[in-house]
């Protein structure tokens, strides 16, 4: 399956976020964290003191405003509807455009199949260090969402 949704990003950004791969809901919706079980965008806003947003437009402008780009570690795999335990035969996206493009502070990995993914994969060739964040991801159930608000605030440091 090739990642179908292009990363977000622009000259202005300053952190980089990076997932493992669209589940099938974000898929469908061609946009990321789109199930709304998925925590990503109440805990960034909650980060940010905004309201969550709502569209994808609105999406765009908050990750934009608040410096913020976003895109995934994998570009294709094989992967069994939304689970990353599932991932086979992975080749990451290119993230030398937001690199070249963007002067970013800092690379964070939502969750550890990410940060293990960016480690493997990418971090070796880029040579940044990533800070691995708890996943927002309903799967994830253990943490609360102010938990995982008072972990993610540190993104806002670097933005």
């Amino acid at each position: 399956m090739l990642h179908p949704i292009a990363p977000v990003f622009d000259k202005d950004s300053r952190v980089l976020i990076l997932g493992s791969f669209p589940s099938v809901r974000s898929r469908e919706e061609g946009f990321f964290y789109g199930h709304p079980q998925n925590r990503f965008w109440k805990v960034t806003a909650g980060v940010f003191g905004e309201e969550v947003p709502q569209t994808i437009g609105e999406k765009k402008e908050f990750l934009l405003r608040n410096r913020i780009a976003l895109w995934d570690v994998i570009g294709s795999c094989d992967i069994a509807g939304s689970s990353d335990a599932s991932i086979r035969n992975v080749e990451v996206n290119d993230i030398s455009l937001i690199l070249k493009t963007a002067d970013i502070k800092a690379v964070f990995l939502n969750g550890k199949k990410a940060f293990s993914l960016y480690r493997k994969y990418m971090q070796p060739v880029i040579l940044r260090e990533g800070i691995c964040l708890p996943s927002t991801s309903p799967a994830n159930a253990c943490w609360s969402l102010e938990k995982l608000t008072s972990e993610w605030e540190q993104i806002r440091s670097f933005a």
